[in-house]
C-alpha cells in the first residue's frame, strides 16, 4: 500500500520530533534505547511461559505491542532473529505507539514500516556518510539487517532523485541532532 505524500512527510517529521523529545543523537540508532527512554517495556518471547510464547508466535513471528493499561505499553519480540531484525521490529512497534495507532490494518502497518525505515537510517544521515554509500556501508554504519539496509539504500537513492540534498527543515534538524554536518 502506498501512503499519500503528506502521510510520508508527517511520519518523517514525527520521527524527528521523537528524536528531539528523547535526545536521540547516536548512530546506530537503537530502538532499545528509545523504548527505555519512553518507558516502554521490551519482553522477549523467551521470557514467557511456553503456552504464552506459542500464543505470541501465533500473533506475530517477529513481535507486537500492547497497551497493558493507560499509557503503559509493552513490546513483545522474538529474540531468535539478528540484532538488526529485532531493532527493526521494536522500532516498528514504537512507530505504532508514537503515531497513535489504535487499530491495526494495512494502512497502519504501512505507516509503522515506513516509520521504522526512516527512523533507523534517515536519508539525510546516510547522505552525510563519508566514502562510498551502498547497502554494505549502510548495513555496517546503521547496524541493520541486510534486507533493511537494502531497503534504506533504495529509499536513499529515491530521496536523492527527488531533490533530497535540498533539505527540508526537519532534515536540517536531524542533521543538527546527530551533529554530522
Amino acid at each position: 500500500m502506498r501512503l499519500s505524500d503528506e502521510q510520508y512527510e508527517d511520519i518523517k517529521e514525527s520521527v524527528v520530533s521523537l528524536f528531539k523529545e528523547y535526545d536521540i543523537r547516536c548512530i546506530p540508532i537503537s530502538a532499545f534505547e528509545i523504548a527505555v527512554k519512553m518507558g516502554i517495556k521490551i519482553i522477549p518471547y523467551s521470557a514467557l511461559s511456553e503456552e504464552k510464547e506459542k500464543v505470541a508466535l501465533r500473533i506475530s513471528k517477529d513481535g507486537f505491542s500492547i497497551e497493558k493499561s493507560k499509557q503503559a505499553w509493552s513490546i513483545y519480540n522474538d529474540r531468535c532473529e539478528s540484532y538488526g531484525r529485532i531493532n527493526q521490529t521494536i522500532m516498528h512497534e514504537i512507530g505504532h505507539y508514537w503515531i497513535g495507532h489504535v487499530n491495526i490494518g494495512e494502512e497502519e502497518e504501512t505507516e509503522a514500516n515506513f516509520f521504522a525505515k526512516y527512523a533507523l537510517a534517515p536519508p539525510p544521515l546516510i547522505h552525510q556518510m563519508q566514502g562510498k554509500i551502498n547497502t554494505d556501508t549502510i548495513k555496517e554504519t546503521f547496524d541493520l539487517s541486510f534486507e533493511a539496509a537494502r531497503n534504506a539504500y533504495q529509499y536513499y537513492c529515491k530521496w536523492l532523485r527527488y531533490g533530497g540534498d535540498e533539505y527540508q527543515e526537519y532534515e536540517i534538524d536531524i542533521i543538527d541532532l546527530f551533529d554530522v554536518a
